[in-house]
């Protein structure tokens, strides 16, 4: 089991602030630090809250998943936890793009092919996405990272090959526990030459249900209006095992 690691390590100078994370440079050139925020956004940044909790919830949510997925022998960039909010990670280049595995029709996907909401797809349906705030997170494909050098040809392969890989691993792991995993979206970095995870795993950037009743449990309470926000997270979480209280 996953635990806050009390060493001394140096946090510098904020490198990049996202939507409800931050990144600091550190005294290990080869380390960052990840900040999660209490910070929630949606729709482009056009609904913006703060909600207690949330930050310390997903860092330790992430840190569970990230652990999980190192057991399973998938490389992630995750290192320690520091703190209730932050964790150290291996300092990565990260590629450009979004990989977003859908098992369930939910969200885009609906409204792009005017197909209803929570359809099984099997085999499950991959899709790439730049990420880019401004552009809101376009839809690419192979042909797109090719011609603007977002990632080598290898690289989108194994990139392929992994998401799916995390995918066959955590729709297991949900589902012991009573929830479906809709779909998901994961970011990929260079490490040493080799591909491997990066950014976060948390019910910000993946949907689930409960198997039974199909209750949203993920950020689509926020962007719906749905409330119980960080409850539902903290309901993932103590299903998973997860423990929360400092």
């Amino acid at each position: 089991m996953y635990g806050v690691l009390k060493i001394s390590m140096e946090k510098q100078k904020e490198l990049y602030s996202g939507k409800a994370k931050s990144v600091y440079t550190t005294d290990d050139a080869q380390k960052y630090i990840l900040l999660f925020r209490n910070d929630t956004s949606a729709f482009d940044g056009k609904k913006v809250e703060q909600l207690d909790r949330k930050g310390m919830v997903n860092n330790k949510f992430n840190a569970f998943i990230m652990e999980k997925l190192e057991q399973a022998g998938i490389e992630t960039h995750f290192e320690k936890l520091l703190s209730d909010n932050e964790t150290l990670v291996k300092k990565l280049d990260m590629m450009p793009i979004e990989c977003v595995v859908r098992n369930i029709t939910a969200g885009s996907i609906c409204r792009r092919l005017g197909v209803e909401e929570g359809l099984d797809m099997e085999p499950p349906t991959f899709e790439f996405f730049l990420k880019n705030d401004e552009l809101g997170d376009p839809m690419i494909n192979e042909y797109h990272i090719k011609s603007f050098g977002w990632a080598e040809a290898e690289h989108v392969e194994r990139m392929k090959v992994l998401t799916f890989q995390v995918n066959t691993v955590l729709k297991d792991l949900f589902l012991e526990s009573g929830m479906l995993l809709v779909d998901h979206k994961l970011e990929f970095g260079l490490y040493e030459g080799r591909v491997i995870l990066g950014d976060e795993f948390t019910p910000d950037g993946c949907r689930l249900w409960d198997k039974e009743t199909r209750k949203k449990l993920d950020k689509d309470r926020f962007r719906q209006g749905l409330g119980d926000v960080v409850e539902s997270y903290e309901e993932v979480g103590r299903r998973l095992g997860i423990h929360f209280d400092a």
